[in-house]
């Protein structure tokens, strides 16, 4: 069983998801990456162990109720412990006011609710942690203060409302354990040079990688519940 604290991070085969694997991992963390592809996350589990990054992955749709029900067990089995859960998958459908239905759902599935049930299902593993964390990786288009006052262009319906969604959820998991160690916040990576992104944004992966990274190594007097980019609070 693992002495060292161990993370796990959805979508993290490549992109933000990746990056944070590596920063957690350069600080002595052992890290599971989980993709929908498994050779895709093997191959990049390997390519963090040949950094001499303690490395793993998992095989996990997130939209697969079967997938996130064998997670408890997995991390049970190969570590006995969970300490961090990042929630990094997620998708963006938009084609703005012409988003379809099926969109819209999909969108719902992948950054709404999986998070809510992966969170849910490794509660237990979290709660038995020193320094249990959650990570909802959120976007500063989930800010309804942003969005009605600076950034009215972004007509994004389906991927806005869903990172408000997941915000609102944020809050919710962080009330109910209040009375535990767990801490459960939203954090904007920045716009990044990612696929999602485009070669366009002006942030590095490396750097839009930081701010979930910090979350995960909250100290115990840490903030719960809230809502961050770059160790600022943002407005709801």
């Amino acid at each position: 069983m693992s002495t060292n604290k161990v993370a796990l991070i959805t979508g993290a085969n490549k992109g933000l998801g990746f990056e944070i694997a590596r920063q957690l991992g350069q600080q002595g963390i052992t890290v599971v990456l989980s993709a929908r592809d498994e050779a895709k996350g093997k191959a990049a589990a390997d390519q963090l162990k040949a950094e001499g990054i303690d490395a793993h992955s998992v095989k996990l749709d997130v939209n697969k109720a079967d997938d996130i029900a064998a997670l408890p067990a997995f991390f049970e089995k190969n570590f006995g412990r969970l300490d961090i859960l990042v929630n990094n998958a997620g998708i963006n459908l938009d084609k703005g006011l012409q988003t379809s239905p099926e969109s819209f759902r999909q969108t719902y599935e992948t950054n709404v609710i999986a998070p809510w049930f992966i969170a849910r299902a490794l509660l237990p593993l979290l709660k038995d942690s020193p320094a249990g964390r959650i990570v909802n990786h959120s976007s500063i288009l989930g800010s309804l203060t942003i969005l009605s006052t600076e950034m009215r262009d972004a007509i994004l319906p389906a991927y806005n409302s869903s990172k408000s969604a997941l915000n609102m959820l944020t809050v919710q998991l962080a009330n109910a354990l209040r009375d535990t160690r767990i801490k459960v916040n939203a954090g904007h990576p920045g716009w990044v040079k990612t696929d999602m992104g485009g070669e366009q944004a002006p942030m590095e992966i490396v750097d839009g990688a930081k701010t979930a990274v910090t979350l995960a190594l909250l100290p115990d007097d840490g903030p719960t519940g809230g809502y961050f980019h770059a160790g600022q609070p943002l407005p709801w």
